[in-house]
């Protein structure tokens, strides 16, 4: 009861609460994948089948990944087709969810989007901004929803934080944020092969850590900033494993300067254990999400900080294929620049490209200069 009371005190100055739970979908939202080879596709092949979300097809050439799968999850082989071509014209999903290589993305968004077949990317969107510029006019021109899911979108502290700071009375104008996220490394923590593959590889990735890690800070930082526009970027990358990984960094630190504050983001796969966690720091107190759900508070003009668990999102905005049907669906209408939608993504991507850049020269990227 304690903690419930210190929530709402601590939100009693909120500009908006938390919408209500949506009703379940009315009826099955139809999806099929494309690839297996994204390890995130544990996420919709292990969810709890609800009946709200069907899987009607598989688009993977490699069998033996899809057995593997097959028997850990118990679907039919009778789902798994050799292309994307061949599983859309026998399944009609309504929605493809792609679990392939960044760089992939492009080809699944060429094939559906013209079909009307809407897609849900896994993040980050585009290995690079000529890739993301194609996938947006293809997207806008045969009105589908191209959403990129993210882990970080679904964590209720993350919701709460933003919260927090839509009024300045809580902690004063945003100053600074600093993102902490990644692990130990894809290899460390026993990734598979298939993955590796790809997830290593500075063309099909777009890079290491950097973009494995760096979008999270990126794609949050520019919903707390509602789109503002960095005024330059600068990025260091290193190779501080070049033995485990030759071809792409591991540890890369990401600067943002805005009119009014600066965002740090700190990627990394050589974190001495797995952390998303971010500081949000105001002009009169901060906020620290220390994981899904755990907080540190410390408002305007109190004496001490406070420790507070967030509450869960809310149903029908709490897992990402509820939320893409229900998007889908006409039930949610997503704001500019929320954590999934495509501006925010687009901007995502052009972040990415100008911290690669510097990271490259070795000079800080001015945003006026590179897209004007």
């Amino acid at each position: 009861m304690k903690k419930i009371l210190l929530f709402v005190f601590l939100l009693s100055g909120s500009v908006a609460l938390f919408a209500q739970a949506l009703p379940p979908l009315k009826k099955e939202f139809r999806v099929g994948i494309h690839g297996l080879v994204h390890t995130h596709v544990h996420g919709i092949l292990g969810r709890k089948q609800t009946g709200e979300i069907k899987i009607v097809g598989i688009a993977e050439p490699n069998r033996a990944l899809a057995e593997a799968y097959s028997k850990q999850y118990g679907f039919s082989m009778d789902l798994v087709y050799n292309t994307l071509e061949e599983m859309v014209s026998k399944t009609k999903p309504e929605a493809v969810l792609a679990f392939n290589s960044i760089f992939d993305h492009l080809k699944t968004v060429e094939y559906c989007a013209p079909k009307g077949i809407h897609v849900m990317v896994e993040k980050p969107l585009a290995v690079s901004n000529e890739h993301a510029q194609r996938m947006l006019e293809l997207a806008r021109k045969n009105k589908i929803y191209l959403l990129t899911n993210y882990e970080t979108t679904w964590y209720g502290s993350n919701k709460t934080a933003f919260e927090l700071t839509r009024d300045e009375s809580n902690i004063g104008p945003l100053r600074k944020i600093v993102f902490h996220t990644g692990h130990e490394g894809p290899i460390e923590i026993g990734c598979n092969p298939e993955f590796l593959e790809w997830l290593t590889d500075p063309v099909l990735n777009g890079g290491g850590a950097i973009t494995d890690f760096g979008c999270y800070g990126a794609n949050l930082a520019t919903w707390f900033m509602q789109g503002e526009t960095p005024i330059s970027v600068t990025a260091i990358t290193q190779q501080i494993k070049p033995k485990l990984y030759p071809k792409v960094d591991d540890e890369a630190t990401i600067l943002l300067t805005y009119k009014s504050a600066q965002v740090i983001i700190q990627a990394s796969w050589n974190w001495p254990f797995g952390r998303k966690d971010m500081e949000i720091y105001g002009k009169d107190g901060f906020v620290f999400c220390t994981d899904h759900q755990q907080m540190i508070v410390r408002k305007a003009k109190e004496k001490s900080k406070s420790n507070i668990t967030a509450p869960a999102l809310e149903a029908g905005v709490n897992d990402p294929f509820i939320y893409f049907a229900n998007v889908v669906n006409g039930n949610v209408t997503m704001k500019p620049y929320d954590l999934s939608g495509p501006a925010n993504n687009e901007m995502v991507i052009r972040i990415l490209d100008a911290a690669r850049e510097s990271a490259k020269t070795g000079k800080t990227v001015l945003w006026k200069t590179t897209y004007k």
